[in-house]
């Protein structure tokens, strides 16, 4: 039997990278909802997003699904150690989800609370999604493949620095969305916010890179034992951010938003290569992890026969709204 084991390890890797730019320029959007001037630039605001931010959570589905059927192991561990957190990641889905579609039809004198929900949902996730990665970096005290620490072992000060920096990166995701769907006067404003949260992430990118090798000697290793190709992330991380900065401010409408992307796919890069081949560090590796053979080819089967289509939607639908956004019109 073969061993699909990479494969599988490049699906759900693929799955949550989409995930991650999907719904982290929504999640940013609805973060950057307060500094809204009125009502009327948060009806632009959310209609940038409106035809898009449900099925960006299809890629969570894919890659949540896909990872308890190939590595259940994962799933053992992760969720007695993560329950606070993922708790925390599904509520705040859930309230920006809700005011999403109760917004549209309150009254004038409540749309404040809704709007409040969209703003602390798409907190609340963001910042469950970074802390969750911390976890993962941190790593797990497990025995006999099973976790044994407690239930609040993932809240530490260094979490709590990557989930801020997540809220920094998907409210820089969504100004750069907003510059490449708005115009006038908000999309000038927005310029102004994308360039304070493009140094903010970088900070929060510098602080965490060199936090990182102090928890980890793993890490330590792997990034200072030799110097090797390895370095190149960082490298292009600082040259893409200058080029974003510059794009910015050369008010360009795409290349801001096109940039940003890349910037996530890097830091994405960087994370993969400094804990492989560990999926539940420091102990277990995704062979340790993975399910049966048998099993990965049953699922490989639907997952394959699944991805394009869901491409092939998503690309359809980015494709049909790619104008400009306004107030009275929405899309034109």
């Amino acid at each position: 039997m073969y061993d699909f084991t990479y494969l599988w390890v490049a699906i759900i890797g693929f799955g949550v990278l989409m995930y991650v730019l999907a719904d982290g320029f929504d999640l940013g959007v609805g973060m950057l909802f307060p500094f809204a001037k009125d009502e009327s630039e948060r009806d632009i605001m959310m209609n940038s997003v409106a035809p898009v931010w449900d099925g960006n959570e299809t890629w969570l589905i894919l890659g949540g699904a896909g990872l308890l059927a190939a590595f259940p192991l994962v799933y053992t561990v992760f969720l007695p150690a993560l329950y606070i957190g993922v708790f925390l990641l599904l509520a705040g889905l859930i309230f920006r989800g809700v005011a999403f579609e109760f917004r549209f039809k309150a009254s004038a004198k409540n749309k404040h609370l809704w709007n409040l929900s969209f703003s602390l949902g798409s907190f609340v996730a963001s910042f469950a999604q970074g802390a969750v990665v911390g976890t993962y970096i941190q790593g797990f005290e497990t025995e006999n493949f099973r976790y044994v620490g407690g239930a609040f072992d993932w809240l530490t000060p260094f979490t709590v620095m990557t989930g801020l920096g997540v809220v920094v990166g998907y409210s820089l995701l969504g100004a750069t969305w907003l510059v490449l769907k708005t115009e006038g006067q908000l999309q000038d404003r927005v310029r102004q916010w994308a360039r304070k949260l493009l140094i903010a992430m970088m900070a929060f990118f510098a602080i965490v890179s060199l936090w990182t090798p102090m928890i980890d000697s793993y890490v330590n290793d792997r990034w200072f034992g030799n110097i090797t190709w390895i370095w190149i992330l960082p490298a292009l991380t600082a040259f893409l951010a200058l080029m974003v900065w510059r794009w910015i401010n050369k008010r360009y409408d795409a290349l801001p938003f096109i940039g940003t992307i890349g910037l996530f796919a890097l830091f994405y890069g960087g994370l993969l290569f400094s804990k492989w081949p560990y999926v539940v560090p420091p102990n277990y590796t995704f062979h340790d992890a993975a399910s049966a053979p048998e099993s990965q080819l049953f699922l490989l089967v639907g997952v394959l026969f699944v991805v394009p289509f869901v491409l092939m939607y998503t690309a359809w639908t980015y494709y049909v709204f790619r104008g400009k956004v306004t107030s009275a019109s929405g899309y034109h």
